[in-house]
């Protein structure tokens, strides 16, 4: 037992265990979060089918829709910097305002995949519209998502942002010096931008392949994980850069690549009206 001094304070052992405490409460919270968004994700995509345009969505319940299916997608990944970001500007902060403080970033990083989203309905509006009119337009539309999604892989932006979301702690320490108020609320929306610039290409394959496709939502989210948290991220990026040009050279001849800009079967609209009287 080592020797203390008269006076000095003996070591607060408790205290040495707290921040693995909090820390597994801030993963649990997250991951809470993304189970429940996944749920809600799938539970919503049977009663809806693939289809072209913005599925009758008003812009309101679209951006619900969305800001829970980003939820589920990206939480996964984020929340290494979520925790980080806690830990290490909020280390004086009690358990329970950690969680909030969590809580907060999530929210902006949320609110900035919310603007996002925004675009991505305008593009769903104007693409149902296109394929309504001539549905031959379905397979260009298709492979021009998947050229400006396999170009975006390899484009300067995607390496910046890319490189910012797999090594945050010099930005993360930059942001300490914001202002207390709303101060994890705007953390978190400055790095949803990051991850925006970083994985807008990845979500714009949801045209062409459903944007409630849950099969191509998993194997997004699964390529945005591994991109920020592997070690050979970046080459992934690239690998999966190479397969969208080939899907984009694929689509115009092949229909089936394309289920998000085909229309429904009559038969799965009214899947949900109940037997008929």
């Amino acid at each position: 037992m080592p020797h203390l001094r008269p006076g000095a304070a003996a070591p607060a052992r408790p205290g040495v265990l707290l921040p693995r405490r909090e820390l597994a409460a801030g993963w649990t919270l997250m991951v809470l979060i993304a189970v429940l968004a996944w749920a809600v994700t799938v539970g919503q995509s049977r009663r809806m089918p693939v289809e072209p345009g913005t599925m009758g969505m008003a812009p309101p319940l679209f951006l619900a829709l969305w800001v829970v299916m980003m939820a589920a997608m990206m939480l996964p990944s984020v929340a290494p910097v979520a925790i980080t970001w806690v830990r290490a500007i909020g280390r004086h902060s009690a358990g329970p305002a950690r969680v909030l403080r969590i809580t907060g970033f999530v929210s902006g990083y949320l609110l900035a995949w919310t603007a996002f989203g925004l675009l991505v309905y305008g593009v769903l509006a104007v693409t149902g519209r296109l394929v309504g009119g001539s549905p031959a337009a379905a397979r260009w539309i298709g492979a021009g998502a998947f050229l400006l999604a396999g170009l975006q892989q390899f484009g300067p932006l995607k390496r910046i942002c890319l490189r910012h979301c797999r090594n945050p702690m010099f930005q993360l320490a930059r942001y300490a010096r914001y202002r207390r108020w709303a101060k994890d609320l705007r953390v978190g929306a400055h790095h949803g931008l990051y991850c925006v610039g970083c994985c807008w290409g990845l979500m714009i394959v949801l045209i062409p392949l459903g944007v409630m496709n849950v099969a191509a939502m998993a194997a997004v989210a699964g390529v945005i994980f591994l991109e920020k948290l592997w070690w050979r991220g970046p080459w992934l990026a690239r690998a999966v850069g190479v397969a969208f040009l080939v899907l984009a050279v694929l689509a115009p001849f092949q229909g089936w690549l394309l289920p998000g800009l085909q229309e429904a079967p009559m038969g799965d609209m009214d899947m949900d009206m109940g037997p008929a009287r």
